[in-house]
């Protein structure tokens, strides 16, 4: 991957093209247009959700069926799929602790649950016969992890690790913290996700920023906006890739030794700047954040700083459309969903604030040929937006995974629900 991506860079820069609207800049799947910063002006739309009434529930195209799997959560908002089928969820949210409000915040509360959920559907019905508190007492809870016989979490602050035995339902056992993360000062972004290496050798963290372009300085962004790689111990850390503002998700590409992740961009430049998007990583690249965005285009809020990074920030892959807050990903890699869907790669969109008009709020689909995006995104579950007009919202996707019976579950946090896709093939 890192010959493709330094084969493709002097494409990249040849192909953006300027006037006094826009910029155009090839990506690995379509021409991106993007304003000028400042084209419009920084909008602040937090949307209002009302829940599911009745039996309404999200959209799936033909020949799928969209069930609940869980409702009456508590804020879910990650999951994990254990190597016996377990599906934990994290239930955490953020608080309102003092740091700047900005619309990110607009759902925050004074409390989180902080624990960690086990569902258990053994007989792969759709309905888990096993629903109970796995472990409690955490801190803002997001990344989980199984990796032999131990459990990882992320806290917001740290990563811990507890002793697991396969299929035990509650977590009984001291933990032990392994790596401190920055989980103080301004804290714009609290999540922080987990994965293994194939081999199991290496585990990937990611860390976001702690403000929207480090207007605060950059000394409160030490170790964030990157995804940071460990021992399975917490020891040998290092900076994998840097410069990403918000990366969430984190997935492998299908018989690829690829990292993806869905990171989210800056705000305040206008309603359609900066574009989130999904990418695969590369072994120290940098993407910009605070200075550059898509590519080498300057943010002139940090103009001048560092000409030697904005002229090395990769062009990203896939745009998912500005403030979209693309968070979760997940690769169906066994053919679960049908020919159409096999091997790509499905983001969940937990909806704008920073947009005039609601954008996101749905879970996409890039389709992937042979472990690299074959073309732009598409939609594939709606209908969580209930008044556009209004900014009334059912509930926000958040994470995506498959579970090993092959539905599709999607955490929705807002709206307090796992929903369930299927396909009969």
């Amino acid at each position: 991957m890192q010959q493709k991506i330094l084969l493709l860079l002097p494409v990249i820069f040849l192909g953006i093209t300027a006037n006094a609207q826009s910029i155009k800049v090839k990506t690995a799947v379509e021409e991106v247009t993007l304003p000028e910063p400042f084209a419009t002006s920084s909008a602040t739309n937090n949307s209002k959700t009302i829940g599911w009434p009745g039996d309404k529930k999200p959209i799936a195209p033909p020949g799928f069926t969209v069930t609940k799997f869980a409702s009456g959560l508590d804020n879910p908002r990650w999951m994990y799929v254990a190597p016996n089928g377990d599906i934990f969820v994290s239930e955490a949210n953020t608080v309102s602790d003092g740091f700047k409000k900005t619309g990110i915040e607009s759902n925050s509360r004074n409390t989180s649950k902080n624990c960690i959920l086990l569902l258990r559907d053994a007989n792969h019905d759709g309905v888990p016969e096993v629903q109970q508190i796995f472990l409690g007492g955490l801190n803002r809870p997001f990344g989980m992890l199984i990796l032999g016989n131990k459990f990882y979490v992320a806290n917001t602050d740290g990563v811990w690790t507890y002793p697991y035995e396969t299929g035990q339902t509650q977590m009984t056992a001291a933990g032990t913290k392994i790596l401190d993360l920055p989980g103080s000062g301004y804290n714009n972004h609290w999540t922080r996700n987990l994965l293994a290496s194939r081999d199991g050798k290496k585990i990937y963290v990611t860390v976001g920023s702690s403000s929207n372009v480090a207007e605060h300085g950059i000394e409160y962004e030490k170790r964030r906006a990157n995804i940071l790689e460990i021992n399975p111990d917490g020891s040998g850390e290092r900076i994998f890739a840097g410069g990403l503002r918000n990366p969430v998700g984190l997935a492998w590409a299908p018989g690829t030794n690829t990292l993806w992740t869905a990171v989210n961009e800056r705000d305040e430049l206008g309603d359609e700047l900066v574009p989130d998007y999904t990418t695969s990583v590369k072994d120290g690249g940098f993407y910009g954040w605070p200075y550059a965005y898509f590519g080498n285009h300057e943010d002139p809020r940090r103009k001048g700083e560092r000409p030697d990074l904005v002229s090395k920030t990769l062009v990203p892959d896939v745009s998912l459309g500005s403030h979209t807050a693309s968070l979760g990903i997940a690769f169906d890699d066994k053919n679960y969903l049908g020919s159409n869907y096999n091997g790509g790669l499905f983001i969940a969109q937990h909806g704008s604030w920073n947009r005039s008009v609601l954008t996101g709020y749905k879970v996409v689909f890039v389709p992937f040929k042979n472990g690299k995006p074959s073309g732009p995104m598409q939609d594939f579950l709606t209908g969580f937006i209930a008044d556009r007009d209004k900014s009334r919202v059912y509930g926000r996707p958040v994470g995506v995974v498959f579970a090993q019976d092959g539905s599709m579950l999607v955490t929705d946090d807002a709206g307090n629900t796992i929903w369930r896709v299927t396909y009969k093939k």
